[in-house]
């Protein structure tokens, strides 16, 4: 069989998280229309099945990555470290660019070039006036700084001695006559060993995709089994699932101030079997989990909680019924809010927020807890 890496790199809400859950075929990471969702690499793991004529066997070791953007904060720089990781260990690397992104930013900026003249059938380029007017000049340097930040992605892969596939994302929502001139435009930026587009919404060239990957990979033994899609343990995972009802329910800066840690997370015991054949099964038993959700201001607190406290009523709401698909039980969650002043610019803060970090002292705490009653 055939096994190996593959780092998914792109630029922020371009689709990432997206295409490695539709692969796997499990949500092992949070998905929003909020760009930076993403803040740790996250592994998802695809079985491949053997296909005579066509591939071997093969698991696929899929890496999501934080969006490639230049840091300005701590938190940046940690997210950066992130995909530098996923990048020193990767067999493949996908670059994923979003089509329909690139396509309104570049109608946006040069109202003469190629884009313009293909008719876009995309409601929301065609509602874009390209004409110049007095936001012309604001236009540009929007799509300067774009253009600035997608340079900086490339920048990231020209040194790799690796395949390097360009996954064009979202093309669903653009005209197929409108592609072909993109992927030119972006070949010329680097020599990719694949081009492939998909719409991870609709599953349109991820068979394709995956059979590229399986080709490129080298034979090897499985690093996970069979059955594992993640290596992420359930505190990390329940945690993200609150912090993407934050996401979710508030607006401006709370999402991007906001950090969630798992205080108290008591396992469920097994339910009991029915004492009698045909009883029905016993009550789903109850996970009970503490959550502390961090804030850098006053400010954002009170929108965390809400007038009377409803706000963080409904992000507890919408996070428990997550929770429990997740974990197969009922689930009382409780949450609370404190305020640590300016965090993302804390660098020990910022590396406490890593599950693997809280993994460690976890298990040096519950160590310590040993040794005191042994000792005892």
């Amino acid at each position: 069989m055939k096994s190996g890496f593959v780092a998914i790199l792109g630029r922020p809400n371009a689709g990432k998280s997206t295409l490695m859950n539709a692969l796997t075929g499990e949500k092992v990471a949070i998905v929003t229309a909020k760009p930076q969702t993403t803040r740790n690499r996250i592994i998802g793991v695809l079985e491949v099945e053997v296909r005579k004529k066509v591939h071997p066997a093969a698991q696929i070791v899929f890496v999501d990555t934080p969006g490639v953007h230049k840091p300005s904060s701590q938190l940046d720089r940690r997210m950066l470290q992130e995909v530098h990781e996923a990048l020193s260990t990767r067999d493949v690397v996908l670059v994923l660019v979003d089509a329909s992104r690139r396509v309104q930013l570049e109608a946006a900026g040069e109202p003469g070039n190629v884009l313009e003249q293909a008719q876009i059938r995309m409601p929301q380029v065609s509602s874009l006036n390209l004409q110049k007017d007095s936001g012309s000049h604001a236009k540009s340097r929007k799509t300067a700084a774009w253009a600035s930040e997608e340079e900086f992605l490339f920048s990231l892969i020209r040194e790799l001695d690796c395949p390097v596939f360009l996954v064009l994302t979202k093309i669903d929502l653009v005209a197929k006559d409108v592609l072909l001139p993109l992927i030119d435009t972006l070949t010329k930026q680097y020599n990719f060993a694949e081009i492939i587009p998909v719409s991870a919404r609709k599953r349109d060239g991820l068979d394709l995709l995956v059979r590229k990957i399986v080709a490129a990979l080298p034979v090897g033994e499985r690093y996970y089994p069979k059955d594992q899609y993640t290596d992420q343990p359930m505190r990390f995972m329940v945690a993200e699932l609150i912090r993407e009802r934050i996401l979710v329910e508030t607006g401006e800066e709370v999402p991007y101030a906001a950090a969630v840690v798992i205080e108290q997370f008591e396992e469920a015991e097994p339910p009991a079997p029915p004492r009698k054949k045909g009883q029905p099964p016993a009550r789903l038993p109850l996970t009970r989990i503490a959550a502390a959700i961090y804030c850098e201001r006053e400010g954002q607190k009170a929108i965390l909680i809400g007038k009377g406290g409803a706000k963080l009523k409904e992000i507890g709401t919408g996070a428990r019924k997550q929770i429990e698909s997740l974990l197969g039980t009922r689930v009382y969650l409780e949450l609370h809010v404190i305020v640590e002043p300016n965090w993302r610019e804390s660098r020990p803060f910022v590396e406490s927020l890593d599950w693997r970090n809280q993994l460690e002292k976890l298990a040096e705490s519950q160590g310590n807890e040993k040794a005191d009653d042994e000792e005892f």
